[in-house]
């Protein structure tokens, strides 16, 4: 109790709003984000995260041992050229970098198929390491362009976004085309 009180209470300056997070994460979740959050903002971070996504202790402990405060809007998009403002920022803070997928059982040579395969296979892990939000649409969904047809390895929904998200996976070195 101590070492929570001063961990609050030195760090934010406004200590009158920590009774409010101490109501709706048990006290549990509070000792593991004590002990493995390495700053205030870090810690604030894992209790708002905690109360929106309502996660579990044993997924809290997850997504700190994955270091997701360190991930959250780290990715390399164009968002803040091609969407509006308020989208733009809403999008970037959805993607993380990089992901974990420690939970599929790759080969040492890997395709893309076997990635599709493992990814669907373990849905619900991919799901939880995605973020909240993102419902499964299905994979290779075919899309129809000039009367030819392409197909998306998977796709997604986003419900906060209000969009469809595309993921084309590839299990070769990045290249310019591929963004397209």
């Amino acid at each position: 109790m101590k070492k929570w009180f001063e961990f609050h209470s030195m760090e934010n300056e406004d200590f009158k709003k920590v009774p409010q997070l101490v109501g709706q994460i048990p006290w549990g979740h509070h000792r593991v984000i004590i002990t493995k959050a390495g700053s205030y903002e870090e810690a604030l971070f894992y209790c708002n995260k905690t109360v929106e996504n309502t996660w579990s202790r044993a997924v809290l402990i997850n997504q700190m041992d994955s270091e997701l405060y360190n991930r959250v809007g780290q990715a390399t998009t164009n968002f803040s050229n091609t969407l509006a403002h308020p989208q733009s920022d809403l999008a970037k803070d959805t993607l993380k970098d990089p992901y974990k997928l420690d939970f599929l059982d790759l080969g040492e040579k890997i395709i893309e198929r076997d990635i599709e395969r493992q990814l669907v296979k373990h849905i619900t892990s991919f799901l939880l390491e995605l973020g909240k939000g993102f419902s499964f649409v299905g994979q290779q969904v075919a899309l129809k362009v000039d009367n030819q047809y392409f197909y998306i390895d998977l796709l997604f929904y986003h419900i906060k976004l209000k969009c469809y998200v595309v993921i084309e996976l590839k299990a070769i070195e990045f290249k310019a085309e591929f963004a397209g």
